[in-house]
């Protein structure tokens, strides 16, 4: 908890909205993202493939200059596709975070980013 906290905190800059020993919650606008361990029981294995979580951001090229220079690992680097620019990191647990620049006006977007995958 302590490593992804930091993470999400001081690399993608997302301010904490509530925090306990087992429960983060991160706020941007209107999302939030919620952190919690798994428990010992549980089917889902951290790093486990399968979950793609997704940001939307207006200048993808300096996101990504940043994140590179705060050493973050990228799964997919920047790359002009034809909805706009997307790119790929992982987070310190494996998790992989889809970050795309949407050509689309506002209010035209849609969940891409689940569906374009690694490719």
């Amino acid at each position: 908890m302590h490593r992804s906290t930091r993470f999400y905190k001081n690399i993608l800059d997302l301010p904490i909205k509530t925090k306990s020993s087992d429960w983060v919650e991160f706020f941007t606008r209107d999302t939030t993202l919620a952190l919690h361990p798994v428990k010992n029981k549980s089917k889902i294995k951290p790093g486990a493939g399968g979950v793609l979580v997704g940001f939307m951001v207006s200048d993808l090229e300096s996101t990504s200059k940043i994140l590179k220079h705060k050493k973050v690992k990228f799964f997919k680097e920047l790359k002009s596709e034809s909805f706009g620019k997307h790119a790929i990191i992982e987070n310190p647990d494996g998790y992989l975070i889809s970050i795309a620049e949407m050509k689309s006006k506002p209010g035209e977007e849609f969940d891409l980013l689940g569906l374009l995958g690694a490719e």
